[in-house]
Order: C-alpha cells, then sequence, then structure tokens
C-alpha cells in the first residue's frame, strides 16, 4: 500500500482516484453483443455462452428438479447461516415499507402518493472467482417484499454447465421466480430484450464485471431501468489510535480480496498505527488463499495520514467510499458529518463483512464515487411512485385562479381553458 502523509487538500482528488477503466472498446463489444441477441435471441445468447463461459447448453432455464436437487447439496450449516441471514435481511427491508397518506394542499384539493412495484426484474449474479449466493438475498428479498410479479435471475455457469448449490437454494428461499444459465453481457441482453425463453423486465440489478456494467449502462440509455452505476468494490477506513491495527488489516483484505481492481484506503490522524497497520496486512495477506487477488488489489491501495478531524470529514465526503468503517473513539460524533458515503459499519466489532451477508443491510452499493447522489438497494429501488389528486367543485374554485394565470402567462390557452370551461 503507498503511504501518504499530510497531502494538501489540493491533491486529495489525485489520491482519491479509482483505478481507471477504459469503456470505449467495452461499449463497442457490448454494442454489438447487445444487438446480437436483441435480433437473434436465443441462438446468440448460446454463441456467447461457448465463448465466454466455455459452455455448451441446450437449455438456459434451471428445472424445479434441479432447485430440489441443489438443496440437498448445501450443507445444513450453510442453509442455517443462509436462513439467518435472510431473516435478518427481511426484517431490516419490510420496515421501509412506504406509508402513504392523503394531504389536503388547501380547501377541497386532496394529493396522495401510491409506491406500485415494478411487475418485472431482472437479477444478475455474478460468477466470476465466487459465488455470490449473498447477493441473491440481497435483491431477491427487498423484490419479494417490495411486491414485484416476475423475479428472474441470470448468473453464469461453470464449464460443466451446472450452477453452485447455494445459488439456487438462496434463489429459492428468496423467492426468485425463474433462473437462467446466463452470465455476462449476453444475460443483461436476454433480460432487456427477451429472447424465446428469457422473459423481459422493466428493471436490471446486481453487480458485475467491466463488461457487465459497460452492457447495463448502455441498455439503461433508452430500453431498461438499472440500479445504478457500479465498478470495482472499494472500502475506506478511518482509524486513530484506538483501532486495533489487526482489525484495520483484516477489513483492508476483506475488501481486497473481491479482486484486482478494488480498492481499499485507510484515513487516519494518527501516524504512529501506520506501521502497524501494513505489519498486520504482511502478516495475514501471507495466509490468505486469494493472496495474490488481494496484493494486486493493495497495488490500488493508500494509507492517507491527515491533520485532523475536520480534514477527515473532507477527505471522506469527497472520496464517497462505497463502504465506510469508522474505528475511533468518537466514531458517532465523525459519522453524524458523514453526507456521501453508501453503507458505514461504526465501532471496533462492526467488520463490513456483517453488511456484506448478514446484519440486514444491504450491500448492493454505488462505487466510484457515486454515493454523491445514489443510494444503495433498498424497497424504493423495486417500486414506483405515483401520485393522485382529487378537487371537489369547492376545491377548483379554491385553486383555479392560481392555475388560469399561471398558464397564461405560460401562452399555455388550453390549460387556462380546461380549468375555466369547469368554473363556468
Amino acid at each position: 500500500m503507498q503511504i501518504i502523509k499530510y497531502p494538501s487538500p489540493e491533491d486529495w482528488k489525485k489520491i482519491i482516484e479509482r483505478p481507471a477503466i477504459d469503456y470505449s472498446q467495452l461499449f463497442a463489444l457490448a454494442k454489438d453483443i447487445l444487438e446480437d441477441v436483441r435480433q437473434n435471441g436465443d441462438k446468440a445468447v448460446a454463441v456467447y455462452g461457448e465463448r465466454f463461459d466455455k459452455v455448451s447448453l441446450k437449455n438456459f432455464e434451471v428445472s424445479p428438479h434441479d432447485i430440489y436437487e441443489a438443496e440437498g447439496l448445501v450443507s445444513e450449516a450453510l442453509k442455517n447461516a443462509i436462513g439467518r441471514a435472510a431473516a435478518n435481511i427481511e426484517t431490516f427491508h419490510a420496515s421501509q415499507r412506504a406509508v402513504s397518506q392523503k394531504i389536503e394542499t388547501m380547501s377541497g384539493v386532496v394529493c396522495w402518493q401510491k409506491s406500485a412495484a415494478i411487475e418485472k426484474v431482472g437479477l444478475y449474479i455474478p460468477g466470476g472467482t465466487a459465488p455470490l449466493f449473498s447477493t441473491v438475498l440481497m435483491l431477491a428479498i427487498p423484490a419479494r417484499i417490495a411486491g414485484c410479479k416476475e423475479i428472474v435471475l441470470c448468473t453464469p455457469p461453470d464449464k460443466d454447465g451446472n450452477l453452485h448449490p447455494a445459488i439456487l437454494y438462496s434463489a429459492r428461499l428468496s423467492g426468485v421466480n425463474r433462473i437462467f444459465k446466463i452470465g455476462g453481457i449476453q444475460a443483461i441482453a436476454a433480460m432487456t430484450y427477451g429472447t424465446e425463453t428469457v422473459p423481459d423486465v422493466y428493471k436490471i440489478f446486481g453487480p458485475g464485471n467491466q463488461y457487465v456494467t459497460a452492457a447495463k449502462q448502455l441498455v439503461a440509455m433508452r430500453d431498461v431501468a438499472i440500479d445504478m452505476p457500479a465498478g470495482p468494490s472499494e472500502v475506506e477506513i478511518i482509524a486513530d489510535d484506538t483501532a486495533n491495527p489487526a482489525f484495520v488489516a483484516a477489513d483492508i483484505l476483506s475488501q481486497a480480496e473481491h479482486g484486482t481492481d478494488s480498492q481499499a484506503i485507510v484515513a487516519t490522524i494518527d501516524e504512529e498505527i501506520v506501521e502497524k497497520v501494513v505489519a498486520e496486512i504482511e502478516k495475514q495477506l501471507n495466509e490468505l488463499p486469494r493472496r495474490e487477488l488481494a496484493q494486486q488489489a493493495l497495488l490500488n491501495s493508500r494509507i492517507v495520514v491527515l491533520q485532523n478531524n475536520d480534514e477527515l470529514i473532507n477527505f471522506t465526503n469527497m472520496y464517497a467510499p462505497e463502504h465506510l468503517i469508522i474505528q475511533t473513539r468518537d466514531y458517532a460524533t465523525l459519522a453524524e458529518k458523514i453526507v456521501n458515503a453508501a453503507s458505514v459499519f461504526l465501532g471496533h466489532y462492526t467488520p463490513e463483512s456483517a453488511g456484506d451477508y448478514a446484519s440486514g443491510t444491504n450491500h448492493t452499493l454505488p462505487t466510484n464515487g457515486f454515493a454523491r447522489m445514489y443510494s444503495g438497494i433498498n424497497i424504493d429501488s423495486f417500486v414506483k411512485k405515483i401520485t393522485f389528486q382529487e378537487i371537489s367543485q369547492k376545491g377548483l374554485q379554491n385553486i383555479g385562479q392560481t392555475i388560469v394565470t399561471m398558464a397564461e402567462a405560460e401562452m399555455l390557452q388550453a390549460h387556462s381553458n380546461a380549468v375555466k370551461i369547469r368554473l363556468n
């Protein structure tokens, strides 16, 4: 990790840069594949499955029998863990249901809002270097709670054409309706345009590699909604002299093992903890099965020593991390001043892993600084809000002249007439 001590605020923008991704070539490739699947459906999906996933499939959809068999391959210990996590995720997200109320904005003018579930949603679950069955819980459970009628899941198969049993078990437990063995750009295309076997959806959710990210951005321009812009995962840790260096190092490495393009940043005003953290990273890194991935990610990572708490707060809000861990004696005070972060973990005993799996909060979060304007996945992600209004005859008499005056000032006479004809 690079160590930077007392940088000038003018240099912060450079320090918080994420690993660069050139999307120009990715967009060109994604555009061709999207169009091919749009035109040729399942045939094109099969071609790209052979090319990228190295598997030839006659049927993409997972059968009920396959799902039933997968359940027997998941250990009881893992089933219990998934069940506990699912219950916590359900409890937290169910609390987010909106309660609508009618508001009389003036006498005789009543307005209200209703949440309506997005009817068809698509969930993308990465395969890659790890089977992210936890992401199934994070996406499907809120979708079910929101009331989505059709929940479609796509995830890449292994080279034998199989899906990890824990993904299938989690999908059944969470309420997924249909599961398809399709990965990458072709999965995004299939859910966007529909094929002979895969239904089209109205909104696509889920993380993915740079190719999936590029495809989601392209289809979002005109064809379907997406959850958020998302790139490689990241964490910032604010630590002081009360922080346990072993805890800090473990949190850094839990982020770094996601992939070579992940990033971890430690921000501190206590210079003496730097070497302790570095020593712990070296010690723990050697024990990791995925240490080569983590080592590459550490090249993108930094420890930054700042002057005071004001700089800590300003630096953090500029970085706008996906995950923010605050391991300080005054963590509650610091947290109150954070306005740009997707998910915050407070205190010495709250690792990011808790939110990744089982505390109940959602781990599908904006990255790359998009926490400045995007939220993580929640119930509102799966609904749209419809407004209603009802005006009585007396109400129109009360508000009518206001409407007429404004409409005529904008030279929209028909708008004005729609009120006048009722008043007359």
